[in-house]
């Protein structure tokens, strides 16, 4: 039986409703245009999985208290800021399948509105003392950062090793989910001992979702919502592409760097490239990684005392290498 979010996040159904309300109260502004932004980002909003970390980690870790909310409001104002950013740099004029920020009111506005939301998230944490929560999330959004910007230096030499990946996507992704469970575990007043256990267990929770992002470029477009080969049109070296690479012959591999580098946007070209991962066995082997770090995540959780929030912790694992989108 497939598992449904609404059924995992039973646990904190009501507390994630209230924060829905508090939520939008800080994105609130005196400004009529940047209120008319901000309730656009709140009305299409996406799975909220990054709250839900927030919240059940609390739960497994002594309690949910206001300093849970104040934790994962953090979260979602510094990751929507870097989103808003996201679609400037990379030109983007859909998100979630709804227009992005800059494609609606330019890049200029967008900018600022991403600056704006990264300093509310600021002044929430100053305000009431959150160092330590505050402490978490920057240390997140610099790695993220850094992970975004090794992706670009590597998109141009194409042919990279399977650690380099690895570190980009631990970065880019999972940076942020090991947040998420160490910001909802420090709000519970936990040792730093308990705060790293979950910062670790969100970390290769995230690697887990990533790889499984990555495999969506290699699925049915009815199914994920994307065209098939988005990555590879877009000259990203994922796992899947990486490990076929490797088992390649010397003159195969030239010839499949060169389709991505210089014929990505040609659909036959592309598909030619899915193909030939396919038969060298890229998916079945980042599958393989991917279940690994799921086990992982698994693991961490046993460290855990047994209850419903711990018990959805590891169904959200689990939802995240199975989803369709």
């Amino acid at each position: 039986m497939k598992l449904r979010l609404d059924e995992i996040k039973k646990p904190v159904a009501s507390e994630m409703k209230i924060f829905e309300g508090r939520f939008e109260q800080h994105m609130k502004s005196s400004v009529p245009l940047l209120d008319r932004i901000t309730h656009y980002i709140v009305s299409r909003k996406g799975k909220q999985m990054r709250p839900m970390f927030v919240f059940l980690s609390a739960g497994a870790n002594g309690g949910i208290n206001d300093s849970t909310y104040r934790g994962a409001a953090l979260i979602e104002l510094l990751h929507t800021a870097t989103l808003v950013h996201d679609d400037v740099v990379d030109d983007s004029n859909l998100r979630r399948g709804f227009f992005s920020i800059s494609a609606l009111w330019k890049n200029k506005i967008a900018v600022l509105v991403g600056d704006y939301l990264l300093s509310k998230g600021l002044l929430l944490s100053i305000d009431n003392d959150d160092f330590q929560m505050l402490h978490i999330v920057s240390e997140a959004v610099r790695r993220m950062s850094e992970g975004e910007l090794l992706q670009l230096e590597t998109a141009r030499k194409l042919n990279i090793a399977e650690d380099t990946y690895y570190e980009i996507i631990r970065n880019k992704t999972a940076s942020l989910i090991a947040s998420c469970c160490a910001c909802g575990t420090a709000s519970t007043g936990a040792s730093k001992e308990q705060i790293k256990l979950m910062h670790d267990f969100g970390e290769v929770a995230g690697m887990a979702f990533q790889i499984k992002d990555d495999l969506f470029d290699f699925g049915t477009d009815e199914k994920i919502g994307k065209p098939a080969g988005i990555d590879i049109q877009e000259s990203q070296m994922t796992l899947p592409v990486i490990y076929a690479m490797n088992q390649a012959s010397r003159s195969e591999k030239r010839r499949i760097l060169n389709i991505i580098k210089n014929h990505h946007k040609d659909k036959q070209k592309t598909e030619e490239v899915i193909r030939f991962v396919q038969e060298q066995g890229g998916i079945r082997y980042a599958m393989e990684k991917m279940i690994s770090f799921r086990d992982k995540a698994y693991e961490f959780l046993k460290l855990l005392p047994p209850s419903e929030y711990t018990e959805s912790l590891k169904n959200l694992v689990t939802f995240t290498i199975e989803r369709e989108h």
